[in-house]
């Protein structure tokens, strides 16, 4: 991949103000003046870059910067990854989706989950909708496989600088949360209900609810879809007293009190709408397991499924039945 340098006069001016900057803080101040502008220590690339886009505001800069710490292997993950929201934010989205794809094989296997999220991401903003789905079924897939928990209940996340710990159940609702809302940027309101409503069963929420009635309100199932808002009225899920979920829930309620009462969609083959027969089968096995006491056991290779999802292939069976 070719790395854009133009403006190399101001890149020389604004390396020796990082230097300086980096280089004339005394000892005394150093751990504070880290701190104050969440900058990492040390004079590499890598800092350089951080100080440039934290410090000096300077995104075009930190981007050459980053590049540099790549090609130096200084901190080559986190540079990818902090590379790649710099050039979201200026609308080089499609470069920085590039760049991951290109460069993710210089990183560890542990850093590979969260480049699929920058990812994922960066698929979003492009509207890229069809590779953000299909690396979603990847990731639920591996999860199903016990690779990507390797067999344990949680797994250390990343956000912002901080650590915190991430369930099994969190990182499932979250993907199938994320999985859902793509299906409906294709109008695909039929898949986006299933999987909204397996979401719900791991951790309900106030925001996939109201896209869950949007989902039935799409399909003329309009007595459902009351139902689920009066759910999030009644603030039965987590996150539903949010100005924007009750916001959200209340145009909804408008939508439904003016449509026409209709004849209900026709019952159609789930399997058409984009959720194959082995990826359905992999969320059965997946809810079946969710919550047992083995979940965070660590287990051979031939039995560290973690099963999650149920009743998606009853569903399923019904529909191929009608």
């Amino acid at each position: 991949m070719m790395m854009k340098l133009g403006g190399s006069k101001k890149m020389m001016n604004n390396e020796d103000h990082v230097c300086n900057d980096l280089g004339n803080t005394n000892n005394g101040n150093k751990e504070l003046y880290h701190v104050i502008h969440k900058v990492p220590s040390g004079d590499g690339p890598y800092v350089r870059a951080k100080h440039a886009q934290l410090v000096d505001k300077d995104p075009e800069a930190a981007i050459v910067w980053f590049w540099k710490a790549i090609n130096a292997g200084d901190k080559i993950e986190s540079a990818l990854k902090d590379m790649a929201v710099v050039m979201k934010q200026l609308d080089r989205t499609e470069e920085a989706i590039e760049a991951i794809k290109s460069f993710r094989r210089l990183c560890s296997k542990n850093s590979q989950d969260s480049l699929d999220n920058v990812l994922i991401d960066l698929y979003k903003k492009a509207g890229k909708v069809e590779e953000q789905i299909l690396l979603l079924k990847q990731k639920l897939r591996l999860i199903y496989q016990g690779e990507a928990f390797n067999g344990r209940p949680t797994k250390t996340a990343r956000s912002h600088g901080k650590k915190f710990q991430v369930s099994v159940q969190q990182e499932i609702s979250r993907l199938l949360g994320n999985l859902g809302w793509a299906y409906m940027q294709q109008s695909n309101y039929i898949a986006a209900e299933v999987v909204y409503r397996k979401a719900q069963m791991i951790e309900p929420d106030g925001n996939k609810a109201c896209n869950l009635s949007h989902c039935l309100i799409k399909q003329g199932r309009f007595n459902e879809a009351r139902f689920v808002l009066e759910q999030v009225f009644q603030r039965q899920y987590q996150g539903c007293e949010d100005p924007k979920s009750r916001a959200r829930a209340e145009e909804l309620w408008m939508e439904l009190e003016s449509v026409q009462p209709s004849a209900p969609a026709p019952t159609t083959n789930i399997l058409s709408y984009g959720l194959e027969e082995d990826f359905v089968d992999g969320l059965q096995r997946l809810m079946e397991g969710l919550g047992s006491d083995v979940v965070g056991q660590r287990r051979t290779k031939s039995s560290r499924r973690l099963p999650i999802f149920e009743q998606i292939a009853s569903f399923r069976d019904h529909e191929m039945a009608c």
